[in-house]
């Protein structure tokens, strides 16, 4: 044991703890939201029955195993419908976590003035929703709605919450310390043991209370009580008195005093950060360190890099070459396709002439997580040249004999050059020939536009084969001047 964990301390790179923190952090979030999450309790079973499912097949129950196998198979679809809430919450919680920033939000700018004007619109029996946004996003959850932007007041919200008004049924948004909307239409609950017994505004405080943070103060129509809706749950007030400590609690729990961040979060939920921190160093350890090495080979062509645009390589051996990497079976499963090493030779230093290059390790791109252990064969022979463009003249290649009344006159090229990028050194006595043309096939002068035929090692300069015209001059020796 004591051997294993030297031989961890001294292996572990500074990527391994980056890889233990993002778990870490993201098992995190996990337990967070299986924390508050009403779906727990499913996620828990799932967990047991994979547990039931390592159990059967490690002791062979080949019934239970194939019975769970089949259940599995579905499992991802499933979760996707029971945690759809869950999980976009999740991802919502996500995206805006800021562990050390200070959250700018000021729910109510005056919590007395708020409840002095609930507890009007509860003794004028003026029935009244009106809800407090918390850190989770509303927009998902609400249908309809207009933009007021208005300040928190008595008259604003008698007027709006008064049965003439248009918009009297809606529900009212404060968020930022502002009347942002009112007249909107909330999610309502399908607890149907909760909403027993209530009216369509209570269920619709209590259906966003089970999607989000928000805080839903109701106003009874008919009984002019107040009640609360936060957490998946709806109480009723037993004092209206109450409602001041309420919205001073909610509006604390969104602006906590001021004190340093770091020792704050520290302090928040130890035991999810303990739980996550041990569950990531654990994962790293079961799948990620491996004190076991394979080797394995890998069979590569040679690439080149800074190969000057004027410069070829001919007689190039071997084309391709074995590289060995040695490391943990982990870093090979983990190798994508473009993760393949590739051998990259540096030819910025090329010259004229046959040479041998050595084949290093430094020559091999691969993945940091292996180890390059051997390439096979270790040296590169090749022929390079320097080429440059020259103007070389066309020869026309023939086949055949004209008919016997024909006498060939001459024939002409044009153009009569072509500019070509051969080596440097053999520039001298190079000639582009046509393919060959049959004169046996010509009955009078004629032009031709034959293919240009050019060696292995030499290109056009232009990249494109130049069009030329031959043209075949020819006298009729059969015809007698009159």
């Amino acid at each position: 044991m004591k051997d294993y964990l030297l031989h961890l301390f001294r292996n572990i790179r500074i990527s391994d703890l980056f890889d233990v923190a993002v778990i870490s952090v993201l098992s995190y979030f996990v337990l967070i939201w299986l924390k508050k999450t009403a779906s727990r309790f499913v996620f828990f079973g799932i967990i047991i029955l994979g547990l039931i499912y390592s159990v059967a097949r490690f002791f062979h129950m080949y019934m239970t195993e194939y019975v769970l196998q089949g259940f599995f198979a579905v499992l991802f679809v499933a979760m996707l419908i029971i945690f759809q809430e869950d999980l976009r919450r999740f991802f919502e919680h996500l995206a805006i976590w800021r562990p050390f920033k200070k959250n700018p939000r000021s729910v109510i700018p005056d919590v007395k003035a708020l409840s002095s004007a609930v507890i009007s619109l509860a003794q004028k029996r003026y029935g009244a929703l009106i809800i407090l946004k918390g850190k989770d996003y509303l927009n998902r959850h609400l249908e309809g709605g207009n933009i007021l932007n208005g300040t928190i007041s008595s008259a604003i919200l008698e007027s709006i919450f008064d049965p003439h008004s248009s918009g009297h049924d809606g529900a009212v948004i404060i968020e930022e310390g502002k009347i942002s909307k009112f007249g909107c239409h909330l999610p309502l609950s399908t607890n149907s043991k909760k909403v027993m017994n209530l009216g369509l505004r209570h269920t619709a405080a209590l259906g966003l209370a089970e999607r989000c943070d928000a805080l839903c103060i109701v106003v009874s129509e008919e009984l002019g009580s107040i009640s609360i809706a936060r957490n998946a749950n709806i109480t009723r007030l037993k004092n209206q008195n109450d409602l001041k400590d309420v919205l001073e609690e909610f509006q604390s729990s969104g602006n906590p005093p001021e004190v340093k961040r770091w020792p704050r979060w520290l302090r928040e939920n130890p035991w999810e950060k303990g739980v996550a921190l041990l569950l990531g160093c654990t994962l790293w350890i079961t799948f990620g360190f491996q004190t076991e090495t394979i080797r394995r080979d890998f069979v590569i062509p040679i690439e080149y890099r800074n190969l000057p645009v004027d410069w070829i390589i001919e007689n190039q051996e071997p084309k391709e070459t074995t590289v060995a990497l040695m490391g943990s079976k982990q870093a090979f499963d983990l190798l994508r396709k473009e993760d393949t090493p590739k051998l990259i030779v540096d030819m910025s230093n090329i010259r004229e002439g046959k040479q041998e290059i050595v084949l290093s390790r430094n020559t091999v791109e691969h993945s940091s997580n292996l180890t390059v252990v051997g390439i096979q064969p270790g040296k590169l022979s090749l022929t390079a040249h320097q080429t440059a463009p020259v103007d070389v003249p066309i020869k026309v290649d023939t086949i055949g004999k004209l008919p016997q009344e024909l006498v060939l006159k001459k024939i002409e090229v044009r153009p009569e050059y072509v500019k070509i990028t051969a080596k440097k050194k053999s520039k001298r006595d190079i000639q582009v020939r046509t393919e060959p043309i049959d004169l046996a096939s010509i009955k009078e002068t004629t032009k031709i536009t034959p293919r240009l035929l050019l060696p292995p090692t030499m290109e056009f300069t232009e990249k494109k084969i130049p069009l030329v015209t031959v043209t075949i001059i020819v006298e009729d020796t059969s015809i007698t001047p009159g």
